[in-house]
């Protein structure tokens, strides 16, 4: 029996419940969890965003050591550092022998899976197929990534989702260049990602953009060369920032129509717009014509950043352990297990930056 945190139903508050995890199979890892960021898809799944089963234990951006194998695991052992891998491919539908694992058919869609019980036996689902706002968890061992030495473990829990969709959608999506401009608006975990891998790939300006004040100070640690508070004149001054032309890329991350049009409207001719946000679908954006053809941009979603974790975990931890790519200015609030509902309560309010849950006995 662990602690884990659990919602019963759509917009019910977290609670610390006592949890039964499944039985360790054959192919199968427990992870002691080291650390976990509260990320604004576990929040989805409470207010609605994101259909999902309940009850469900949340939270799927984690680090951990290896407690246990099981039979016929060799690729990590008792005692290894690890990334949890919420989106682990199968390696064998059609996207990913293509090169495309962030689009395989086997994780397309899901947002939850049959794992464990409550203490009562009532059967529980895990957020994302992980379940990570918990002491620990049971996982099939290729959703686990090794984590080299000399990477802090308990940020290295943002590798899992923030950086890998932030950086991600920046570096392997958008291929931004050095000296080309950027725009990100909105500056949750995620966004704050995508300012960082902008100043990764050397571009000039960053233009940060939020609703809130006080995203500013993250943004600039981050690396943004200017902030902008989101309002309706928010292309044109984006232009001024930009020779009149407006940027070559702009990452939205919020997942609304009118961040989206915004974020559209403030790229140039011929630049890209790139969506990482996830939004409702019962929410339309319109585009005319007209301006399709004649702003010729290209218009694009990010799924987890273009990301294959096995190989691109390890790329970014050398960055964290190089001192070119700095977590901890991510993290803001390190909180227990029982700080989740707080923890949304500030995102919802677009207070602070990551929340980092880290267990009492971790």
């Amino acid at each position: 029996m662990v602690k884990a945190v659990v919602v019963t139903g759509r917009d019910t508050v977290p609670e610390v419940r006592d949890v039964e995890l499944p039985e360790l199979g054959s192919g199968d890892v427990r992870v002691k969890i080291a650390a976990a960021g509260v990320c604004h898809s576990d929040l989805s799944m409470v207010n609605g965003v994101v259909t999902t089963q309940y009850p469900l234990v949340l939270g799927h951006e984690a680090s951990g050591v290896v407690a246990e194998v099981g039979a016929g695991v060799t690729a990590v052992s008792p005692g290894d550092r690890v990334v949890l891998n919420w989106a682990p491919p199968c390696r064998e539908c059609w996207f990913c022998q293509a090169g495309e694992p962030w689009l395989c058919k086997a994780v397309e869609g899901i947002t939850s899976v049959p794992r464990g019980s409550l203490a009562d036996g009532t059967p529980l689902h895990a957020g994302l197929g992980v379940g990570a706002f918990a002491e620990e968890v049971v996982l099939p061992a290729h959703a686990v990534v090794p984590l080299a030495d000399g990477v802090p473990l308990d940020v290295a829990a943002l590798l899992g989702c923030a950086v890998l969709t932030g950086v991600g959608a920046v570096r392997n999506t958008a291929g931004v260049r050095k000296g080309q401009s950027v725009l990100v608006v909105g500056l949750g975990g995620i966004g704050l990602c995508a300012v960082l891998g902008a100043k990764l790939a050397g571009a000039d300006p960053i233009i940060a953009v939020d609703i809130s004040p006080e995203k500013e100070t993250y943004a600039r640690q981050a690396g943004a060369t200017h902030f902008l508070l989101s309002e309706p004149t928010l292309a044109k001054q984006v232009r001024a920032l930009t020779g009149g032309r407006g940027v070559d890329h702009s990452f939205e991350c919020v997942g609304a129509p009118p961040t989206i049009r915004a974020a559209w409207s403030a790229v140039r001719r011929g630049g890209q717009c790139t969506i990482v946000g996830v939004g409702g679908r019962d929410q339309q954006v319109v585009f005319n014509p007209l301006e399709l053809f004649h702003f010729s941009r290209t218009l694009t979603s990010s799924i987890y950043g273009a990301s294959d974790p096995e190989r691109d975990v390890p790329k970014l931890a050398e960055l964290v352990r190089s001192g070119d790519l700095d977590l901890e200015s991510l993290v803001t609030h390190r909180i227990g297990l029982d700080g989740v509902a707080d923890a949304f309560e500030r995102m919802g309010g677009g207070h602070g930056a990551r929340s980092l849950i880290v267990p009492a006995d971790a």
